[in-house]
């Protein structure tokens, strides 16, 4: 039952019909999504099907729809809530898959006559095979739902009907399989009645008075780019249809009335229209009017760089983004063909990303791990680059997985290029570990090797993006690398594979974490979480990089790293540029180690400085040609203004909260020294 576009997510909401006249059809709407940080999604895209379905019906009184399940329960509840339907409908992708066809399974075994609906883009494209090994499945929509759904509603009583209806698949008593042709999409979307405006959310909203909603929007639909990893373009064949503005504004105004804080844009290239302008400074109007919403996430456009950069631009001077995506995914050319992303400039986000730095916007990067054609050489290249390019910010280090709809879940891709997968548990970076005692676990086909990547390079690749991650984002170790490359030209990626090799008898504790990202990454291959658990740590799931951090502050080993970065980089520079005067690198590791932020730390400290580093350092970051110099100062360091007595605390504003923004360090003052009484101070 797919709605919105393909990436769309969580459940519906609306009352429930009266009927006149005949019995009316009871309806079940299921659209489980994960919840984050105590929130839970607005359900969407079956709200479509119920809107859609209440405004085009010849006789709406037919159809009597329940409450819809829009988060994760225990199965057996969810089957009791359900269980008196005439129909249930599940909207389905990689997060509620398996949960779904199991409560499907129990709500078909204590009433065989229950009619079970699956759509969404977890249902595959060729669904023969997948419908004959879950027959509890008496019909499967495919591509946009609304039309067929409110057609399938129409002959509902009459099953030999149902083989007649577009973008439909279903096995049949006999045993024949039908695969009917997919419908035409809604070329004029504003056909398709707004959820939102329509009221579909009110008895949900107010049955719920506790819940913190995220708002899922769409301004259009259909990507014109087919990358292999995703299966948005292929399923809206590369045409780009739109909900029309005064609709899209008045949505807004209803986000903005009924305090929604959080808002994902589930559009997969935002920007792409010259309209998405004015829609982005209508929701920073809005906001500064009413406060909401407080943020607005979307997915950046490719190929269209200014209006790209002018949507982004706006949203994040509106205070609406925590950083602006540039999802490169690889920026190597071998495999860039492969996943047919050849055809989207890779100077463009480039561009972006030197025009961000320069008017002080914060971007992070998307890199895939896995991709077809990567090598540990090519991947590690690009890293350098993009750091090199002015990435200080964040790279976002992600394993590949393979979508049931992309091309490249094609056997014959996989072969190939000889990609293998292992099935993984889905596992949400920072996410809890919440346990109920009647539950599935989602899984993934997480992509572990390559032809091109084998085994031992993919764990030696992730290790190199964790030890990243941890040196240079995670900005324990930035400044030093910064200065380190500008002074000696050394590349970055020849520091951190210099503290990749570190030796374990001199250097033990950095050689300790090597071993620890070695273990992450062969646990992956196995199968294992793609994050690490720890239950004293706020019981989430971290980044291994992040762990580390934890780790470090957690067993009074701060200084003990810094000991040995700063013996291991000072080896490893004067190796490449003997001439690079020590105290220079002695201070900035002095200063980095001092700017971190600790917990149970309230007295504000200072450092004198024969170079004026901070503003090197700055200066790089925010995309300028910097020169070093002799300045004589005193570096003021800020503890006072948010101590942190809690370590949990800790953990989760500045370790977990700062992820995107990199938010590790405390803020400065610079007091310049004469010269004459810097060898006095």
């Amino acid at each position: 039952m797919v709605t919105a576009n393909q990436h769309a997510t969580p459940g519906a909401g609306g009352s429930a019909t009266k009927a006149t006249g005949s019995t009316p059809i009871r309806i079940g709407l299921v659209q489980i999504n994960n919840s984050f940080s105590g929130q839970n999604y607005l359900p969407y895209s079956v709200a479509l099907l119920q809107t859609y379905v209440q405004k085009m019906a010849a006789d709406p009184s037919l159809y009597d729809f329940m409450p819809p399940l829009y988060k994760r329960v225990r199965i057996a509840d969810a089957v009791e809530a359900l269980k008196d339907a005439d129909l249930v409908g599940f909207s389905t992708y990689v997060w509620n898959g398996r949960i779904s066809l199991e409560i499907a399974r129990r709500l078909k075994a204590i009433r065989p006559n229950i009619v079970i609906v699956f759509g969404g883009p977890h249902v595959p494209d060729q669904p023969e095979a997948f419908l004959r090994a879950n027959p509890q499945i008496d019909l499967a929509v495919h591509n946009e739902g609304e039309r067929t759904f409110l057609k399938f509603l129409e002959v509902f009583r009459d099953r030999a009907a149902w083989t007649t209806l577009p973008g439909i698949s279903m096995v049949l008593p006999d045993g024949k399989f039908v695969r009917n042709a997919n419908i035409d999409r809604v070329r004029d979307l504003d056909q398709i009645p707004s959820p939102f405006l329509e009221g579909a959310f009110d008895a949900i909203m107010t049955a719920n008075p506790g819940e913190s909603w995220i708002g899922l929007w769409e301004t259009n639909r259909g990507c014109p780019f087919r990358c292999t990893f995703c299966d948005w373009g292929s399923a809206t064949a590369g045409k780009v249809t739109k909900f029309g503005e005064e609709r899209l504004y008045r949505e807004v105004d209803w986000f903005a009335k009924n305090k929604i804080e959080y808002i994902f844009c589930c559009d997969a290239n935002f920007g792409i229209q010259k309209r998405d302008v004015d829609i982005a400074n209508y929701v920073a109007d809005v906001k500064k009017k009413t406060g909401f919403p407080v943020a607005l996430s979307v997915q950046n456009t490719k190929n269209a760089t200014e209006r790209a950069y002018e949507t982004q631009k706006i949203l994040s001077d509106a205070g609406l983004n925590k950083g602006v995506a540039l999802s490169m995914q690889s920026v190597d050319k071998t495999t860039l063909e492969a996943i047919k992303r050849d055809n989207i400039a890779l100077s463009t986000y480039m561009e972006l990303q030197r025009r961000f730095t320069r008017d002080k916007v914060e971007t992070y990067s998307d890199l895939i791990l896995g991709l077809p054609g990567e090598t540990y050489e090519s991947f590690v290249k690009g890293v350098d680059q993009l750091i090199e390019n002015g990435q200080h910010n964040r790279v976002q280090f992600n394993n590949l997985s393979i979508l049931p709809n992309a091309e490249m879940g094609d056997a014959a891709y996989q072969a190939k290029y000889g990609m293998v997968t292992v099935e993984s548990k889905i596992i949400n970076i920072h996410g809890e570990r919440i346990e109920l005692d009647d539950d599935v676990p989602e899984v993934q086909d997480l992509v572990v090797a390559t032809a091109a990547m084998p085994y031992a390079d993919w764990r030696r690749t992730r290790s190199f993006c964790w030890m990243t991650a941890l040196l240079h984002f995670d900005k324990l170790f930035q400044i030093p690398l910064i200065l380190a490359h500008g002074i000696s030209g050394i590349g970055y990626r020849d520091m951190i594979e210099a503290f990749m090799a570190a030796d374990p008898k001199r250097f033990p504790l950095i050689a300790e974490i090597n071993a620890f990202f070695e273990k992450e990454a062969e646990s992956i291959q196995q199968g294992g979480a793609e994050y690490v658990f720890s239950r004293e740590y706020l019981n989430i799931y971290w980044p291994a990089d992040e762990f580390i951090f934890v780790e470090l502050t957690a067993k009074g080993k701060f200084s003990a790293f810094y000991e040995e970065a700063g013996r291991l980089l000072a080896e490893t520079v004067k190796a490449r540029a003997s001439d690079l005067p020590v105290d220079i690198l002695d201070e900035a590791i002095r200063l980095n180690h001092a700017l971190v932020h600790q917990p149970f730390v309230k007295e504000n400290t200072s450092i004198k400085l024969r170079y004026n580093l901070l503003e090197y350092w700055q200066k790089v970051r925010d995309g300028e040609q910097p020169t070093l110099r002799e300045a004589p100062s005193v570096v003021q360091i800020d503890r006072s203004a948010r101590p942190y007595d809690d370590f949990q605390k800790w953990c989760r504003e500045i370790v977990w909260w700062g992820n995107k923004k990199g938010a590790y360090l405390y803020s400065t003052k610079v007091a310049a020294i004469s010269p004459e009484l810097a060898g006095h101070y």
